[in-house]
This record gives structure tokens, sequence and C-alpha cells, in this order.
């Protein structure tokens, strides 16, 4: 492995590593508060920590083997794709969810409780991983319609291009991604713009609360900007896969960093920083975990004896 390529490996890694340890901390405090585990919003919020941890692990898998050049057996190489495209739509459509959930809290106050009820968050979520499942689902099972038995037996280096093989399929996983993308946007917009009318009619006391959720709407209307950025990756890296290999692991990277991190690394800023309840149990976990560390030593620092002069 050349030296540019083993820094770029490196400095991935720590930025896989630093954001698993912060969703790990997240989500040890979502779980431990059980108010956390009955608002909506926050259910919603640890569904992204949840998705967005086990998406990263995939796609850091597949940089590595596809840096390393390991070859797997096709089978498995196959379901890892269909369950990365899965968490790939997953994540913003939750995005989306959390937008409608401030529609409703902001907009209609009064029925924000009859609506987000336990039933209601089982039916939301149910449906976000239904439509998450349909373009998981039409690569899985386009790719194993026209590849023969003899390919499913063998060994490739596992790469999300592999599920993109034919023109058709390409063309039709990109207008699934395409309407899916534009029912969300649809979705965004329209949240947007009740929230932005109400905060212009609201009161001197809800003013702050609306305009800190248009500015959460905002930021997730980015977040949703960045991971459709994402969709069309596959087919750029595709086009460089046989013309130059250097640029192909290059592009690679930045669209791993700029397009998979990023926009994932958004959410616990959102919701983990800007939110005080939140942030103040997140404060306290790491705290606790840093005075469990080192109480230790200062305790064997003060009960030490003074020596003698």
């Amino acid at each position: 492995m050349s030296s540019p390529f083993f820094l770029m490996t490196s400095l991935v890694q720590i930025l896989v590593l630093m954001f698993l340890n912060v969703n790990c901390l997240m989500i040890f405090t979502f779980l431990k508060k059980e108010m956390f585990r009955e608002e909506t919003r926050y259910i919603l919020f640890a569904q992204t920590l949840f998705v967005d941890t086990a998406f990263i692990l995939i796609c850091t898998l597949l940089v590595i083997v596809n840096l390393l050049q390991c070859h797997i057996p096709v089978i498995p190489c196959i379901l890892i794709c269909t369950a990365a495209t899965l968490f790939t739509v997953c994540t913003p459509l939750t995005l989306v969810a959390m937008c409608l959930e401030r529609y409703v809290a902001i907009c209609m106050p009064l029925n924000h409780a009859n609506i987000s009820t336990s039933r209601t968050r089982f039916l939301g979520l149910l449906v976000i991983w239904a439509i998450s499942l349909i373009p998981a689902m039409f690569n899985f099972i386009a790719y194993v319609s026209v590849v023969p038995r003899s390919t499913l037996l063998s060994y490739t280096v596992c790469s999300v291009e592999l599920m993109i093989g034919e023109e058709w399929q390409a063309q039709t996983r990109f207008m699934l991604f395409l309407l899916v993308f534009l029912f969300m946007l649809i979705i965004i917009l329209f949240t947007y713009i009740k929230i932005m009318i109400a905060a212009r009619g609201a009161s001197s006391e809800k003013k702050k609360s609306t305009n800190k959720s248009l500015k959460t709407v905002i930021l997730h209307a980015f977040q949703l900007f960045l991971c459709t950025l994402q969709f069309i990756c596959p087919y750029i890296e595709k086009a460089l896969w046989n013309d130059d290999l250097i640029l192909f692991i290059s592009v690679r990277y930045f669209d791993f960093i700029a397009f998979i991190i990023a926009p994932r690394c958004l959410s616990p800023l959102i919701y983990g920083l800007r939110d005080d309840k939140f942030f103040h149990a997140l404060r306290h976990n790491a705290m606790c975990g840093f005075n469990r560390c080192f109480s230790p030593l200062f305790n064997d620092w003060k009960i030490r004896p003074s020596s003698p002069s």
C-alpha cells in the first residue's frame, strides 16, 4: 500500500472511530433515560444513530475490502450491499419524519400528544422501513435474476457497483432514488413553509422554540442534500473503475468522507448538542465516565501521606 493511500486510510479510520464513539455514547444516553424513550423525536433520533452506525460499519468494511482487493463470496457481498442500500434510504426518510414531528409540535401543539402516540410511532417506523426496503429489494432481485448461477458461487471484490452491472438496472435504481428524493423534498419544503408561517405569527414566548425548529428543518434539508448526492456516487465511481485506479480510489475516499461521514455527523450535532435536555444528559454520562476513570487516581492522591521534610 502506498503512503498516500495509507495516510487516507488512517484518516478515515480515525474519523470513523470518533463517529462511532460519539454515537455509542448517545445511544447509551438514549437507552438510559426513560423520558427519551417516550418522545417521538428522540426515538427517531435514536433510529438515525442505530442506522448510521450500522451503515458506517458496512461502508468502512467495503472501503477496506476494495483497498486491499480482498475477494469474498458473491452471496455475502450482495447481502451486504443490499443492507447498505436499505440504510442509505432509511436515514433520509427518518430525517423527513423528524421534520414532520417538528411541524406537528409547532403548528398543531394542542393535537401533538394525540397524534404522537406509541401506535403512530410504530406505524411511522414501519412506513420508513417499508419504503427503504423497496430500492434495496429491487437491487437484490434484479441482480440475482440476471446473473448466472456460477457467478453467485464465485468470489469477487465486493462493492456497490457490483449490483448495478446492467444499464437498465442502473437507470431503474436511479429513478427509484429520484422518486424517493422528490417525495422527501416535497415534505421538507411543506414543513419548512408551515413552520416559517407559524414563526411569523408566534408570540414572543414561543418565537424562540419556533425559530429553533425552523433551523432544525433547514439542517435536515442540508443533510438530505448530502445524502442524495451519495445516491449518484456509485455511478461516478463506476465510470472511473476501468480508467484510472488511483483517481477512482481518491474519488471514493472523498465521497466516503463528504457524503457518508459528513451528513451522518450532523444528526448528533442537531439533536445531541442543540437539544438542551439531551445535551445535559449526554454531558452527565460523559463526565461520569471521565470521573470513573480518574477518580482512583484523585483518591489515591488525596489519601497519600505527605513525605517527611
